[in-house]
Order: C-alpha cells, then structure tokens, then sequence
C-alpha cells in the first residue's frame, strides 16, 4: 500500500541551538490498482452485448415438381429495373418490345414513386420486380434498389443478369443524355 520513509537526512543542524524536522518521503504502491483495472475491464467486456450482425430476410420461392413451372409470372405484373452507371436507373414493364417503347429512364430519387404505383396498380402475389444492374453500376446502387424492395414491402425480387439488348439500350440512352448536356 503506502509507505513511509523515516530514514535519513536528518540530524543536521544548521545554526545554534536549530533542529531542522525529519523530511519523510512517500512511496505509493499501485499494484492493487492494476488488479482493480483488469478487473473493470473484464466485467466491462462479459457484460457487454456484441452487436447483431444486420442481414437482409431472404424469402425463397418452393421448389416445383416441374422447372418450368418453378419460375412463371404474369407479365402484367412484372417491372424489370435496370441499374447503370452514374446513379441511372432505367425500366420496363412485361417484356421488352422490339421498338423499346416500354423503355424508360428514371433515378434513385424517382424510382421509389414508379414501383409504388406498379404496386397499387398489380395484385401483390402477381408483382415480380426483376433487377438486372449493369457491368458499369455499383455495389452501391446495387444495394439501394435492394433497400428500396424493403422500404416498399416488396417480397418477390430477384437478381438476374443482364441480357446484351438491355446493355445496348443502356449505353444508347446514357450517351443520348451525354449529349443532350
């Protein structure tokens, strides 16, 4: 604990007839602190919570007897979202016309507004959003359009890749808006 040093440096005297008083020097020992230490910091860490690791819910579709029945949608109830670079997000609904009339460009912003009006306009165990992001979008926007199923309560999803017609019609509206700046 604490000590006291009574030894020494005293005696002396300076002067007739003076006693100087002894100089007594402390010694404090900080073991038990240490230990005192260790102790919080273990008590700290046991009881503690760790914290969740945070994951998205993953709902996956039976499995069918058939392959080719595993996978049918109707096609008025699907909207395929396409993800390219620069935060463009671009989108159909049913199939891809020859003349891509059905094709349309939108944003992160603006997305949100056209998948809640496909839902409202679709009998939810009929919507299918099908998302196909480009070689050139990011990790990022792969995971906001992934958020906005969860924001919008949107169960059926499914990341597929990219057919070469969509990549075309990608390139070919970016570059028309590159050149209308």
């Amino acid at each position: 604990m604490a000590e006291m040093d009574t030894s020494g440096g005293g005696g002396h005297k300076k002067g007739p007839g003076v006693k100087k008083g002894k100089k007594l020097s402390t010694r404090v020992d900080l073991t038990p602190m240490v230990d005192l230490g260790f102790l919080l910091i273990t008590f700290f860490i046991f009881t503690t919570t760790m914290s969740q690791p945070t994951a998205m819910r993953l709902f996956l579709p039976k499995d069918a007897d058939k392959p080719e029945d595993q996978n049918k949608a109707k096609e008025s109830g699907v909207i395929t979202v396409l993800l390219g670079k620069d935060n463009n997000v671009f989108y159909y609904e049913g199939q891809l016309d020859n003349s891509a009339s059905n094709f349309k460009s939108s944003n992160f912003k603006d997305i949100r507004g056209v998948l809640m009006d496909k839902k409202s306009r679709t009998n939810e165990k009929d919507l299918v959003v099908i998302i196909k992001p480009s070689k050139e979008c990011t990790y990022r926007n792969v995971i906001d359009i992934l958020d906005e199923m969860s924001i919008n309560v949107l169960k059926k999803y499914a990341l597929v890749d990219i057919l070469d017609i969509e990549e075309q019609l990608i390139a070919k509206s970016e570059q028309n808006a590159g050149g209308a700046n």
